[in-house]
């Protein structure tokens, strides 16, 4: 290795010791990654009917039984190679010593040149060969599988990678060889500092991988896209481990002209999720690009610690303030990026590595950090009394209290009397004052706004109550026997206008009937 202070994980009493090695090799086309993606239950690897799709090898833990074991693709081995061919057939092939159990995989409709130059390098390595028949996914196919006995392999299944057939039986061969016993539950994964190495093509990130793990683990090349597939890789660093991510280069669509390039890109955006800090690679001669901004904004959204790389310094002019010049520039033209630390390196020279990876481990430390909500309390009292909220169209806008709701990534909620028309440089002023005086200077920090609800004033009338006083009905006395009683006529509000009429036809009468007087 070129950097002494990095070293991969070994073996000690301290450490557990090293996962059994189950790899896939086969010829290309023959349905590897379509396999590979069905053990490990995810899509990994890119699936692609082009031959070649994949390049480097993949690793990935698989609990096979709820034990864990490296599981790991492998590219195709071709006959007739030209351009990556060599390096990627050299590759696969360097897992046969490595592995503790080997899939080999062939095709049960045909048998081409390529098997049969791995069925030779296979010899060697026949005690931990597991031959494996795949597309019998039509019964009429069954029987092809018994003509593949006569290679000579003591174990032969039959499967479809793509249909899910045959799986169970070749885990329950692979468990035999490995002298595995099913277990109730899967043990708990060690905690890793997980680093994703993303950046525009050729600006360094296979060769810092390689340089981090201590072996070439991704092909290296000035060719844009060598890198297709997320190549994983192992590392400890003064006595912490560390999983690093190398992913594809990331170019703008109308330069994607590639569906294999296409799924490139997608995994490498989905490895922002995956990585707890992230290397943005640039290249110090060609300095910063929209591109990069970018990957940033995927980056801060994420809630990810990021660190801003600036590789190949050692093709610089040697001018004393040319690093510095450079940085001031990135610093100028990538605001978003304020927070982050950037560091110089140069990964083909192995220079300055170390101080790289502490930067990441004191990212990593901000990133799970907590707040206790009595210390953040007074601190926003403190920011209060110093910067007061501004005035909105309804008064003063108020901040009340506030509590740490998550760690990696980190947020904060804070309430306050309203959320309508809150002014966003109020939020950004509290941001700056959670890096610079509660230790989260490096990292991307979200705030969320919270209306405090307050229980209705006791003097405050609230909706009329529905009157419970019962007016008591008229008693009617019933007839028991004796005198009757007539039962009292009811009174209506319209019978005031016959009441009326009948008073004035009265008093009609009693003129008639009264005598008249003689002159």
């Amino acid at each position: 290795m070129t950097d002494s202070i990095i070293s991969p994980p070994s073996d000690t009493p301290e450490t557990p010791a090293k996962m059994p090695v189950v790899s896939i090799l086969g010829r290309p086309n023959v349905g590897k990654s379509t396999l590979f993606n069905r053990l490990i239950g995810k899509r990994r690897a890119i699936t692609d009917p082009t031959p070649g799709v994949t390049r480097d090898l993949i690793p990935e833990r698989w609990l096979l039984g709820n034990h864990p074991v490296t599981l790991v693709d492998s590219g195709g081995v071709k006959v007739e190679r030209e351009g990556f061919d060599e390096l990627v057939a050299n590759k696969s092939l360097s897992l046969l010593a490595e592995s503790d159990a080997i899939i080999f995989m062939m095709e049960c409709t045909e048998v081409t040149a390529e098997d049969q130059e791995l069925l030779g390098a296979l010899r060697p390595y026949s005690d931990k060969v597991v031959l494996t028949v795949n597309k019998l996914d039509d019964p009429k196919r069954d029987d092809l599988l018994w003509e593949y006995y006569q290679y000579g392999f003591q174990r032969v299944v039959g499967i479809s990678a793509a249909h899910g057939l045959g799986i169970e039986d070749l885990e329950d061969t692979l468990m035999g060889m490995l002298d595995l016993i099913s277990l109730e539950e899967a043990p708990e994964e060690a905690e890793r500092v997980k680093i994703g190495i993303m950046g525009k093509p050729n600006t360094g990130k296979s060769t810092l991988t390689n340089l981090l793990v201590g072996s070439d683990v991704s092909i290296v090349s000035d060719i844009a896209g060598t890198t297709r597939d997320v190549i994983r890789g192992a590392f400890s660093y003064k006595g912490s481990d560390f999983t690093v991510l190398d992913t594809a280069g990331i170019r703008r669509k109308s330069k994607v002209e590639e569906d294999v390039e296409y799924y490139s890109v997608n995994r490498a955006i989905k490895t922002i999720d995956e990585a707890d800090v992230v290397l943005l690679m640039v290249d110090s001669i060609e300095g910063l690009s929209d591109q990069d901004k970018k990957i940033a904004n995927l980056i801060v959204r994420r809630g990810k610690g990021v660190v801003l790389v600036l590789n190949k310094i050692d093709l610089l002019s040697g001018m004393g303030n040319e690093l510095q010049a450079i940085k001031d520039r990135m610093r100028f033209l990538f605001p978003i990026l304020g927070f982050a630390p950037i560091t110089a390196i140069s990964a083909l020279k192995a220079q300055d590595i170390g101080k790289l990876l502490d930067t990441v481990w004191g990212v990593w430390k901000q990133l799970n950090k907590r707040i206790e909500t009595a210390q953040l309390n007074e601190a926003i009292k403190e920011w209060g009394e110093a910067y007061q909220p501004p005035r909105g169209t309804q008064g003063h806008f108020k901040v009340y209290y506030g509590t740490q709701i998550s760690t990696n990534p980190v947020k904060f909620l804070i309430f306050v009397n309203r959320i309508k028309d809150f002014p966003p440089i109020y939020i950004q002023y509290l941001k700056n004052c959670i890096r610079r005086d509660l230790g989260f200077a490096s990292i991307p920090i979200e705030i969320d706004l919270r209306e405090r609800r307050r229980n209705p004033s006791l003097h405050e009338r609230g909706p009329k109550k529905p009157s419970t006083v019962i007016t008591p009905k008229r008693e009617v006395k019933k007839n028991e026997g004796g005198r009757a009683f007539a039962k009292p006529k009811s009174t209506k509000p319209g019978n005031k206008a016959a009441v009326d009429k009948a008073r004035k036809r009265n008093e009609k009468q009693a003129k008639r009937s009264a005598p008249k007087k003689r002159g």
